[in-house]
């Protein structure tokens, strides 16, 4: 099968975290990879980013959270997610999240967690092989 519609990933930067760098790096990275990316800025609620995520249509949320404030946003991202029916959009999350956060972050409904120095292509490939199908044709 063969996808009629690039991958579509929204990158947000959650809560008072005002480092953007490594947002901007993964939205540019996806954008040369063939997806399209739509980058929210600084500052996001979790309100700002589900929202914006259901009007733009997107196969995936990509989360940049360096400010330690994971175990408050990714839960609330993710029942917002289950409030709005969309849980079936991807959820990942890169930043500094410690490992004994992570199986906590999992269980929320994140599918992937990349830190600090992980290759871009790691990210991609993920993002690639884990959305879920729609806008196929059979060929």
């Amino acid at each position: 099968m063969t996808r009629t519609s690039p991958i579509r990933v929204l990158v947000a930067k959650p809560g008072l975290d005002g480092h953007d760098r490594g947002a901007k790096i993964i939205a540019r990275a996806l954008r040369d990879a063939g997806m399209e990316v739509i980058y929210t800025g600084l500052r996001q609620t979790s309100e700002m980013i589900v929202s914006a995520a259901i009007q733009e249509d997107v196969d995936c949320i990509g989360l940049s959270i360096l400010s330690g404030a994971h175990n408050v946003i990714v839960p609330r991202i993710t029942a917002l997610l289950r409030e709005q029916h969309a849980e079936d959009i991807l959820l990942v999350l890169g930043g500094t999240i410690p490992d004994e956060d992570a199986a906590r972050m999992k269980e929320s409904g994140v599918a992937a967690i990349f830190g600090p120095g992980t290759p871009l292509e790691t990210t991609i490939d993920f993002i690639r092989t884990h959305i879920k199908p729609r806008g196929l044709l059979t060929t």
